[in-house]
């Protein structure tokens, strides 16, 4: 073998060595981190009471955002479990009158409270202005009250609701691009909502929404006491600018805004 002939060989070696070393060092691809988990005080309200009714809009685009919502990766209600019994209790109050109750949210994660957040700084996507908001300057969701850094959904004893007469009429989806309703319009005209005639659909960001709103007179005012009522017997309160939202007291976690996932998984149970 000549000596130009040695040089090419170990020059061949020398690089093949180098290859095999680098693909020994490349370090492994980090392991995602585990999904936090919900504490043992909650529980899936379909396990506690299966008669309740369950529209969870967080995980649809028929809600203010127009899109599904970060951390809602099941439509399942979770709560804490003295709140989920105390459902319980006022559902079966109703089943006796003919009602029952219909959750839209329950516990929320953080993770999707930061999820609005983004979208309420994003002044131009008003995609979901003509239903849900129609009177009200995106500009001003913060300052009006309607979005904030933190929600009680996260503490879990915090449940947005209505009341469907029974038998439950059947509801369609919601087609991404349809024309829009505003949430406060007569019944007849809002998108089709099986909830009695609570004066405005869920999530209506209008004035009209205050569940004491003197212009809500009639029925809807019998519906809203219904629901208000029932539901103050099992030591619900109600925040008063949002006629479906209630929380029970007193709260399990007062202090502690969860971020676990909206899924089976989350429970340890």
């Amino acid at each position: 073998m000549t000596p130009t002939s040695v040089l090419r060989t170990l020059r061949t070696l020398a690089v093949g060595a180098a290859a095999l070393l680098a693909a020994t060092t490349v370090p492994a691809p980090a392991a995602a981190d585990p999904e936090p988990k919900a504490p043992e005080e909650f529980v899936a309200l379909r396990d506690v009471d299966p008669t309740i009714l369950q529209e969870m809009r967080y995980t649809t685009p028929h809600n203010f955002l127009g899109e599904p919502v970060d951390g809602y990766k099941k439509p399942l209600c979770i709560l804490t479990e003295p709140a989920a019994k105390a459902l319980h209790k006022a559902q079966r109050k109703l089943l006796r009158k003919g009602y029952s109750l219909k959750v839209y949210d329950c516990y929320r994660p953080q993770r999707a409270v930061d999820h609005f957040v983004r979208w309420a700084k994003d002044l131009d996507d008003e995609r979901m202005k003509k239903e849900f908001y129609p009177q009200v300057d995106k500009s001003r969701l913060f300052a009006d009250g309607y979005i904030a850094e933190k929600s009680g959904h996260s503490r879990g004893s915090t449940v947005d609701l209505t009341v469907v007469k029974l038998p439950a009429a059947p509801t369609r989806p919601y087609v991404p691009g349809e024309p829009l309703v505003a949430c406060y319009a007569p019944q007849s005209e809002r998108f089709p909502d099986n909830s009695v005639d609570m004066g405005t659909g869920f999530d209506c960001f209008d004035t009209l929404s205050h569940t004491d709103d003197p212009r809500i007179t009639g029925v809807q005012r019998k519906n809203r006491d219904l629901l208000r009522g029932v539901l103050a017997e099992q030591g619900f309160a109600n925040l008063p600018e949002e006629w479906w939202h209630f929380t029970h007291k007193p709260e399990l976690f007062p202090d502690t805004y969860f971020d676990f996932p909206v899924s089976r998984r989350s429970l340890t149970g």
